[in-house]
């Protein structure tokens, strides 16, 4: 069903799919595992970032339609409802008619009628709802601001409000989590009947206060453990009818994030916002992650300054290839290979037919899946992928 969507939104445009990601980077307070660039709102932050908003928009060559939109942050929510309005003007205005699918994340805390209204009139199709957990004891770990009695009083209120898809993100093995406890927040999820479910497992990224306990030892990684959560999630899910799509992502029929999914499958997003990303225009790259030094750079007429890179089919291989593997779908080889005749195709193959050996993926014609096994080591698997771009020899001219 995904894929009839995206052939839907190719025909609607004529070519394919674009994306845009808006970073909204205001949040209350910082959870502790959260390395996403994020700020406490003033009112003068809010005017300055609407205002910044709207001058990179018009530094953006909009050469066609957009097929998804994606705001993230931070907390979407944090921004009052004119504010909201005023920021979905902005894409409106650019987006060339309407978005096939159009996602933006909310807090529990943050979720008001008031809000809601204006995301739905906006033209928002989906809602995913950070929720991290059900138990009070992890959310206070993990340093999030809602309670479980908001999680229910947003959750009604989102339903009510009329969005056409609702997103659960859940997150495994916390510290101190056990696997009863990972079952009973799935079941508790799954009880409220969300068209789609995001199941996160905890990652320490640097600069974060997870990264900190980690390196002072008060916290530790349990591989096996980990493991068998991914796998107890999986079955769990199976059986309550979610399709597992991704690593971490499990949908109804027809509910998969085509954003993302678009996003997986290398074609063109634009990333507005302080620390968003970009892939348009032969050219990927990140806006700087402060907010003064990107309203800056917005005022000299400059973006995509950080990470900015030339795009060639050989670069984007390499990352459908990192990214598609943790699709259940996986990759078709035979269109990458003509899309990147350039790219060291032995040395890929030569790395695949290993990792097929070790029993981490499979072949079926010039499709190339991950195994079970294979997805419990995902970033691995891409570390190894990546290896063999990198440490390839040029290969001869045929």
């Amino acid at each position: 069903m995904s894929g009839q969507r995206t052939e839907q939104a190719k025909a609607d445009t004529g070519r394919a799919p674009l994306g845009v990601y808006v970073h909204v980077p205001f949040c209350a307070s910082t959870c502790d595992f959260c390395a996403f660039y994020q700020t406490v709102p003033k009112a003068s932050d809010v005017h300055r970032y609407l205002a910044a908003i709207d001058r990179e928009a018009e530094l953006v060559p909009w050469s066609r339609p957009i097929t998804t939109v994606f705001w993230g942050g931070g907390t979407p929510g944090m921004l009052a409802p004119k504010d909201l309005t005023r920021l979905a003007e902005r894409v409106r205005a650019n987006s060339g008619g309407t978005p096939v699918e159009w996602t933006v994340e909310l807090a529990p805390g943050s979720v008001i009628d008031s809000r809601l209204e204006v995301l739905r009139e906006a033209g928002v199709t989906r809602v995913s709802m950070g929720v991290q957990s059900f138990q009070p004891g992890l959310l206070e770990a993990l340093g999030r601001q809602h309670s479980r009695q908001q999680v229910y009083r947003a959750y009604d209120r989102v339903r009510r409000a009329g969005f056409p898809v609702v997103n659960i993100d859940l997150m495994f093995a916390l510290p101190g989590q056990t696997a009863g406890e990972w079952a009973a927040d799935v079941r508790e999820a799954v009880a409220l009947e969300p068209d789609h479910l995001s199941t996160y497992c905890l990652t320490f990224e640097e600069d974060t206060k997870l990264w900190v306990k980690l390196s002072q030892g008060r916290v530790k990684l349990d591989p096996e453990h980990e493991a068998a959560l991914y796998r107890a999630t999986w079955r769990q899910l199976a059986e309550a009818g979610y399709a597992q799509y991704e690593v971490s992502n499990f949908a109804r029929p027809g509910k998969e994030c085509l954003h993302n999914l678009n996003t997986w499958r290398m074609h063109e997003w634009i990333g507005l916002g302080p620390s968003a990303a970009s892939q348009h225009g032969g050219w990927r790259g990140a806006n700087v992650a402060d907010l003064a030094g990107w309203e800056t750079r917005i005022a000299r007429g400059e973006r995509m300054t950080e990470d900015r890179v030339a795009l060639n089919p050989a670069l984007l291989a390499e990352d459908a290839l990192i990214f598609g593997l943790r699709m259940n779908a996986g990759v078709d080889l035979a269109a990458w290979r003509d899309r990147a005749p350039s790219a060291p195709w032995l040395a890929i193959e030569e790395t695949l037919a290993a990792l097929a050996d070790d029993g981490l993926l499979v072949r079926n014609g010039p499709v190339v899946r991950l195994t079970d096994d294979g997805r419990l080591v995902a970033d691995a698997v891409g570390a190894e992928i990546m290896a063999a771009f990198e440490n390839a020899v040029p290969e001869a001219a045929g």
